[in-house]
C-alpha cells in the first residue's frame, strides 16, 4: 500500500475517533460541529448555505439538522420573505456549545501537533493544503464539486 495513503488513512481515523469522543461529551457526533460552526458564524442560514460552507451535500445537512432540532440545538423555520426556503436557527442550547466545542477542537489540535515545532506545524499545514488541492482535482476527489 502506498505509504502516504496508508499513513493518511490511519491518521485521519485516529483524529476522527478522538474528535468524535470529545464531541460526544457534549452530546454531539462528527459533522454536527461543522453545522453548528456555520450557524455560529451566521445564524439563520438555509441548509444549502450550510452545505456550501461545510462542503457536504444539502440532503446531508437536512438530515443532520432534523436530528439536531430533535435534540433542541436548533430550530427550522420558513423564511419570512420566501416561504419556499427553510432557515436554521440556533437555540440557546446550540449557542451555548460554541465555547466548549471550540475548546475541544483546539485541545485536540494542540495535542496532535505538540511534538511539532512552530515551523514544522506551518510546513505541515502548507503541505496538507497542497495535497488537498491535488486530491480534490482527481476524478471523484471533490464529491461536492466545489472549488477548494
Amino acid at each position: 500500500m502506498p505509504e502516504l495513503l496508508d499513513l493518511h488513512g490511519r491518521t485521519n481515523k485516529a483524529i476522527r475517533a478522538a474528535l468524535d469522543a470529545a464531541l460526544q461529551r457534549h452530546g454531539l457526533r462528527l459533522g454536527q460541529d461543522h453545522l453548528l460552526a456555520a450557524l455560529w458564524e451566521r445564524d439563520g442560514r438555509t441548509p444549502g448555505e450550510v452545505a456550501a460552507v461545510a462542503r457536504v451535500s444539502t440532503p446531508a445537512v437536512t438530515k443532520l439538522a432534523a436530528r439536531m432540532a430533535d435534540a433542541g440545538l436548533l430550530t427550522r423555520r420558513r423564511d419570512d420573505r420566501d416561504n419556499r426556503l427553510v432557515r436554521l436557527w440556533l437555540t440557546d442550547a446550540g449557542r451555548a456549545l460554541r465555547g466548549p466545542v471550540e475548546a475541544e477542537r483546539r485541545r485536540i489540535e494542540e495535542r496532535i501537533t505538540a511534538d511539532l515545532t512552530p515551523a514544522e506545524r506551518e510546513i505541515l499545514l502548507t503541505a496538507l493544503a497542497k495535497v488537498h488541492r491535488s486530491a480534490a482535482d482527481l476524478p471523484g476527489g471533490d464529491p461536492i464539486g466545489e472549488p477548494s
